[in-house]
């Protein structure tokens, strides 16, 4: 089990500060708030007709199934990232028929938590942790108009403000943020972000769509062989079960399937390198953060990126 990480950034050695965040190993979280999903919210539109058909129907069979293979962290945003997580995959949307401007997390259903009180926990986090920096990446938008994009771009800046790395900042490393106070980088999936120099752009996520440890391996050395992308750009150890297989394995959930892929995917990880190869790894996200050691394991691929002492 992981259990603290929380200044490793700073705690790197002074050879790695001027290296680009982008050729760092960095530990991520897939659907990072799903470990507050509300079973009792609505599904979130986007979901199919028959879907939606099935859960107004079996509702008491439905939800629970739609409940465990939904979540895929169990620790909270805080323990998070006091675990290591740098990068946070958020999923935003605005509930139907919901008359104030309050935004939620989904992942098929919404949150208990709204994503501003979620994002003004992080902010308090990182005044504790001033030489860590976090990267955001907000997506999906689901019920959100221009209305809400503004209201709620408008509240970001309230509330990391000087905390914002612009995206004129093109290539940050560790040195240059800790100079000008910069702690968070947040990548926003939607056109309104050219309008705001604090937003960097959507961040590539390399998703297998796989549930098994070798079709998510098959899948990743494939983007690798192809050679990575500029800039940040996540790798993505996540499983994902069809609805076929959890018809057929009503006992499973997407824990049980996660651990009983992990050693395979462990070995894999451990295998990787960051920097600037082609074949290189930056962001590397997962699921059941501190269940499973990812943290530990991806921090640690920075290691090699330290110059090879002479041996005498």
């Amino acid at each position: 089990m992981d259990l603290s990480y929380t200044d490793w950034m700073s705690d790197l050695p002074e050879e790695l500060w001027d290296l680009p965040l982008s050729e760092l190993a960095i530990p991520g979280s897939h659907d990072a708030m799903s470990y507050c999903l509300d079973i009792n919210s609505p599904l979130v539109p986007s979901e199919s007709d028959f879907f939606r058909l099935l859960d107004g129907l079996f509702y008491c069979f439905t939800r629970p199934t739609i409940f465990k293979w939904a979540t895929t962290q169990d620790k909270s945003i805080e323990e998070q990232l006091s675990m290591g997580i740098r990068y946070f995959d958020l999923r935003i949307a605005h509930k139907p028929k919901d008359l104030s401007k309050d935004l939620y997390f989904t992942h098929l259903i919404y949150t208990h938590l709204t994503v501003l009180e979620t994002l003004s926990s992080v902010a308090s986090w990182l005044d504790s942790h001033p030489k860590e920096v976090v990267i955001l990446a907000c997506s999906h938008f689901e019920g959100m108009d221009d209305r809400l994009h503004c209201s709620f771009i408008y509240s970001l800046k309230e509330m990391f403000g000087s905390k914002f790395c612009p995206r004129t900042e093109s290539v940050p490393t560790l040195r240059t943020l800790w100079a000008s106070g910069y702690q968070v980088i947040l990548s926003y999936e939607s056109q309104i972000a050219e309008r705001h120099q604090e937003l960097w752009p959507a961040i590539p996520y390399w998703w297998a769509n796989k549930r098994t440890a070798q079709g998510v391996i098959n899948y990743l050395d494939w983007n690798k062989e192809m050679g990575r992308p500029e800039g940040f750009f996540v790798c993505g150890l996540n499983l994902t079960a069809d609805r076929y297989f959890i018809a057929e394995n009503p006992k499973q959930s997407l824990r049980t399937l996660t651990f009983s892929n992990w050693e395979s995917l462990r070995t894999w990880l451990e295998e990787q390198t960051p920097g600037s190869d082609p074949e290189s790894l930056n962001i590397i996200a997962g699921d059941f953060i501190g269940p499973l050691p990812l943290c530990s394991l991806v921090i640690k691929l920075n290691q090699k990126l330290l110059p090879r002492k002479s041996v005498r």
